[in-house]
């Protein structure tokens, strides 16, 4: 048993006014009675707890009301922190040893009645990469430590680049890992896949970031291909679509219009591709009103579909 779980029980049995002492507490717990005094002392030196000691009950009481332990809220505490694990691990960073540290401080924190609680979260995402130790390492101690990083990049064409970028964030979308900075190649701010980073060498000198609302480019359009372009998206959602699509928010700024044949959903993009199939994943009953050009995207991707399935 650890401190903090004797400490939480002496505290409820001073409220319940059972009047506990130092042999009560090392009988319970089965801890040496020097052992339960330290943890007394604790509690009230160290957490300011208001004990007095009732001679003619042989136990300690509270001599104020409304005094409440600083983790008494623990079910709470727990269930953020157990989250927190549970996302690392489906955000492919189960390998770091960070990670297995704050699994270490959590077992620590739990008592016996909480442990039930983090048995009963359950976090699954699809299609999720882990992501190397190593690269995550380099480029988090470069948006830290503003220091510029030479890496090698392959592009899902497979045309290899080496270029020295200068890492302004790090962002995890949909399950993998992305790192968004200044490219002195390109003399642009862009995205880059982490997993497509075959190689990374921190080079130590450091650099000015641009005086641009990072933020502000990372949430001005749908998904996480941003673009330098920037459009208007009007889809028709109807039957199960509307109501599933009515409960999502897919852009902070996203408007919901409600129509006869079900719900007008539009918002802003930068870029076709992630928008494209995550029109296509309602099938029929997904409708691009607008702009044409997105439209006519959907619609060659039906048509290639269609011919890989049935062919010409």
């Amino acid at each position: 048993m650890s401190q903090l779980e004797r400490i939480y029980h002496f505290h409820n049995w001073v409220l319940n006014k059972r009047y506990p002492n130092a042999i009560t507490l090392a009988d319970h717990f089965e801890v040496s009675r020097a052992t339960a005094h330290r943890d007394i002392t604790y509690l009230k030196e160290r957490l300011l707890a208001p004990l007095d000691f009732d001679r003619a009950r042989n136990g300690y009481y509270y001599s104020e009301e409304g005094f409440s332990l600083p983790f008494e809220k623990t079910p709470q505490i727990v269930f953020m922190l157990a989250m927190l694990h549970k996302m690392a691990d489906e955000a492919g960073l189960d390998a770091l040893p960070e990670v297995h540290i704050l699994k270490e401080q959590l077992g620590r924190l739990l008592f016996s009645d909480h442990k039930r609680l983090v048995d009963s979260l359950h976090c699954e995402w699809i299609e999720v990469e882990p992501v190397k130790s190593e690269v995550l390492d380099v480029l988090l101690n470069a948006v830290l430590d503003r220091t510029l990083v030479r890496i090698g990049y392959v592009t899902p064409a497979g045309r290899s680049s080496t270029r020295t970028i200068e890492p302004l964030k790090l962002i995890n979308y949909q399950g993998r890992w992305y790192v968004m900075a200044f490219c002195r190649m390109r003399q642009q701010v862009r995205i880059f896949h982490t997993a497509r980073i075959s190689h990374i060498q921190p080079s130590g000198e450091n650099f000015d970031p641009p005086a641009l609302d990072i933020d502000g480019l990372l949430n001005r359009s749908f998904g996480i291909f941003k673009g330098d372009g920037h459009a208007e998206a009007r889809i028709l959602f109807t039957g199960e679509a509307a109501a599933i699509v009515r409960e999502q928010r897919w852009h902070a700024s996203q408007k919901i219009e409600d129509t006869e044949e079900g719900i007008i959903l539009t918002l802003p993009f930068s870029d076709f591709t992630e928008l494209k199939m995550k029109i296509l994943q309602f099938g029929a009953r997904a409708k691009v009103l607008a702009p044409p050009d997105l439209k006519k995207a959907v619609a060659e991707e039906i048509r290639k579909m269609y011919f890989m399935a049935f062919g010409p």
